[in-house]
Order: C-alpha cells, then structure tokens, then sequence
C-alpha cells in the first residue's frame, strides 16, 4: 500500500522522503497545484497525508486550498483514510478558528480582533491598547506581521504601499505579547504523542520563524543569519504538552506544531498552531527523536491498521 503525501512545496519535501526511505515506506508525492479530479471515479488504494500550506498562494499557487479541499472530500467520501484529514485543512487556512478552539479547549490565547476589510481597521485599532501587532488570518511565514507601538504609526501603514493586503481580506489585531526571554517555543506532535520542544530566536528572527532548512537561505542559497534562530529545547516539561496533546486529538490534528510564547506576566500563551509542520535540521542532527522518523513511523502504523481493515 502507497502513502501519498498531498503537498505543493516540493522544496520542504526532502527530510521526509529521506526518512520514509530509510524506513522501507512506499510513498508518492501528489503535488496539489493545478490538476484534475474524476468525481465519477475512485481515488488510489492508500493511505494519504495531508500537508497543505496556509502560505500556498505566497509560492504562485493560488489554487492549492481549494483544490486540497476538493480531493480530500473525494478521498474521505470513498472512505480514504487521510491524515490530517478534512477538518485540520480548516484549521491550518484559519487563525480565527486556530485561536477560537484554543480557547473554547482552555488554553489561553492573545487577545484579538478579527476584521474584515480595511474599513473599519483605525476606528477598530483605536480601542486597542499599544503596543499590538497586525497578521494575517491566512498566515505562515510571517505574513502581515508588524508591530505598531502609536496609532498614528499604524495609520500610516494602512495608507501606504507597503500595506499587505489578506488573501482572504482579514487581518488580526492582536495584543504583543511581552516575552520573558527572547525566544518563542514550538511543540511538535506526531499521532498525538509530544516529539520534543525548540526554541526559536526573537531577537535575531522577529516574526519570520519558519524553520525548515529552506527557509533559512536566501534566493541565491546563502545563509540569512550566521548561526541558526532554532535550538533544541531540552527536557521542556509543562502542563500546557499535555494540553496541547488533548486539543491535538479533539481536533484530529494528527500532526502538528504548536507555538508558544512565556510572558513575562507569568502567563502561556499559544498563538499558532501549524499543520504541516517542518523541521530544522540543525535540531534534528541533536533530537533524542527526528521528527520526520516519527511520522514515518506513524504512517507505517497507520498503513498498517488500514490494510488490515482491507
């Protein structure tokens, strides 16, 4: 039985398809950028894995969301078992239902405001206390991020050319959430089971904390920072993994990041969560578990248990 990995960034593939190697597991790729789907006829035998991007349309491929949508309804009415299946692609294109879950499961979140539109964008970040900071609702990578410490400042910014513009037309307003150290951690998850903790950088990296290798060179290849943002967070134990670890199986977030920031009011606030989670190799050289070994390991599980129900 194949596993087919439904993606559309062939450049964050590598550390998986090294690892499903090193495990004997048979798998394809299925590039979800443009194509087509028989609706009169029956997908593949197999198991597949869902890693669609909520930053797709940044790469050219405006269509990958709903053309991921559409073949996971196809692969899921003909009874495919897809992991991360339907309803996480919801969760990954939406930081409004992100933060919402999160919080209706009692984790605690920043506060914030959803609006649509520019319109209403002044009169709503009026009765925002400073500093706050703006993203997008279909996020990854950073996108729409920005601190605003003055009013006026952000006035500005909503009247200029730099203003990014949602690809869904809402950003966030969202409360700054002082750290306590400079750094941000990140849980990964794999089948509901904690992986291990990093920290990522604030101070060198800002906002734009994507960890894949990919992520951390610039357009002729050569690194953007002389040493890594990303480092092992070891022996990271708190209340907030097995919190995380329940919302993960309430949501059937098979596989997941979740990012965190420790403020320095003594509070945990979660503020992402991200589906299609990557690695940062220099951590993984040092992890007492990879990352893409587990889910290897956790599709061989799961093909296992379907082909056994076949």
């Amino acid at each position: 039985m194949t596993v087919y990995a439904l993606h559309e960034n062939p450049e964050w593939f590598p550390p998986f398809a090294a690892a499903f190697q090193t495990a004997g597991l048979e798998y394809a790729e299925w590039l979800l950028i443009e194509g087509a789907i028989d609706l009169d006829g029956a997908p593949p035998e197999g198991v597949f894995w869902n890693r669609l991007s909520a930053s797709s349309h940044t790469r050219g491929h405006g269509h990958a969301k709903e053309y991921t949508r559409a073949i996971i309804d196809w692969l899921e009415a003909h009874g495919r078992r897809v992991v991360n299946g339907r309803s996480v692609v919801e969760m990954e294109v939406s930081k409004v239902r992100q933060l919402t879950a999160l919080r209706a499961f009692g984790i605690d979140v920043p506060r914030t405001v959803a609006v649509v539109g520019n319109g209403d964008l002044l009169s709503t970040a009026r009765a925002f206390p400073t500093p706050f900071i703006t993203k997008h609702n279909q996020g990854g990578k950073g996108l729409g991020v920005r601190r605003f410490d003055a009013l006026d400042e952000f006035a500005a910014y909503v009247d200029s050319d730099e203003f990014e513009v949602p690809v869904d037309g809402i950003t966030l307003l969202q409360e700054y959430v002082e750290p306590r150290s400079p750094f941000i951690t990140r849980v990964e998850t794999v089948g509901y089971a904690y992986v291990y903790a990093i920290t990522a950088d604030t101070a060198r990296g800002g906002f734009q904390l994507c960890p894949a290798d990919a992520c951390e060179v610039d357009d002729q290849g050569r690194p953007k920072a002389a040493e890594s943002l990303f480092a092992l967070r070891e022996e990271f134990e708190h209340p907030i993994v097995d919190q995380l670890l329940g919302f993960a199986r309430t949501h059937h977030l098979e596989i997941a990041g979740f990012e965190l920031i420790e403020a320095a009011d003594g509070r945990i606030v979660c503020y992402d969560v991200n589906t299609n989670t990557n690695y940062n190799p220099d951590v993984e050289r040092i992890a007492p578990k990879s990352g893409p070994g587990e889910i290897a390991r956790y599709l061989q599980r799961i093909e296992a248990e379907t082909y056994a129900l076949t």
